[in-house]
């Protein structure tokens, strides 16, 4: 699991993992919270067949964060410019949560390099709520921030994010993977320490928690952003996984992306979280194994 580091034309440095022999390429994208590293179970199920590319997101793991970001299209032009870069052409795509986000505006973008997509819990193609809160803390209806400064100020879903990566405060953030990722199953010790030292590592909360409110492929307004219809260009086939313990992406909003695109099917996982990664490795990789041979 070592990683490489390319310096690409606009001067960021992605870090990334380039495993496995296989002619056939799979690039993973990974979520808010994590890295490269935490495609570890399904790497390993994958690299005796495929050639695995699995990047660093800017602002992420070991990844350079020279400029921020208001839109995850910012995201999807860094990892495009990596694989260009790396001379990588039709592929297979996978997004987990927010990397699906990232994933389907790099099928958008480059419609024909890609040939399936697979979306891995992934929040919906007209982004990720993320309401204001009243002085108890609930959540206002319809009421969502205006400013990226606002959004920091969120004392529930931000704000407390934001103190523990300040203050690196681990075993907090060990806390919160165990109550509202692995709702399931939770890692072996080793693995989870791996995993933990690769969240600790963001640098972007709030640049990804404001790009993720502005997130919108549909044609309507989601609240903060009118839609620019992107999701018309996606026209590979996508599978979309969602696990019925997973508290953080909710059914309606996979369901709402799947309706969305022209050939799309999901795929509920029983008894698994928003890391189907260590709740149901083989079962994922099966499906998607399936998928992309057929």
């Amino acid at each position: 699991m070592e990683k490489k580091w390319i310096e690409l034309s606009n001067k960021e440095t992605l870090a990334y993992l380039d495993i496995g022999n296989g002619k056939e390429v799979i690039v993973l994208v990974h979520g808010n919270m994590s890295s490269s590293i935490h495609y570890k179970p399904l790497i390993e199920r994958l690299k005796d067949k495929y050639r695995i590319i699995a990047p660093d997101m800017r602002g992420f793991g070991d990844s350079s964060y020279h400029q921020s970001f208001d839109d995850l299209e910012v995201l999807s032009d860094d990892l495009i410019l990596l694989l260009d870069a790396l001379k990588v052409r039709h592929y297979f795509l996978g997004g987990w949560s927010t990397g699906g986000a990232v994933a389907l505006a790099m099928a958008a973008k480059r419609p024909k390099d890609i040939k399936k997509l697979f979306l891995i819990e992934s929040c919906s193609y007209k982004g990720y709520p993320i309401l204001k809160k009243n002085e108890s803390g609930q959540a206002i209806l319809d009421a969502y921030y205006k400013s990226k400064e606002a959004l920091g100020q969120d004392i529930i879903q931000v704000k407390p994010m934001l103190d523990i990566l300040l203050t690196n405060s681990t075993p907090i953030m060990k806390s919160v993977w165990d109550q509202a990722i692995y709702t399931v199953n939770k890692p072996n010790p080793e693995d989870e320490a791996l995993y933990l030292s690769e969240t600790m590592k963001e640098r972007c909360l709030l640049d990804i928690d404001w790009a993720l409110t502005r997130f919108n492929m549909s044609n309507e307004s989601n609240g903060v952003t009118k839609g620019n219809g992107k999701i018309k260009d996606v026209i590979c086939p996508v599978l979309s996984f969602w696990g019925d313990r997973d508290y953080v992406v909710l059914e309606y909003m996979v369901d709402e992306t799947v309706k969305a695109l022209k050939d799309a099917k999901k795929i509920k996982l029983v008894k698994s979280g928003h890391s189907p990664l260590v709740d149901c490795p083989d079962i994922l990789t099966d499906h998607i194994l399936k998928f992309i041979k057929n």
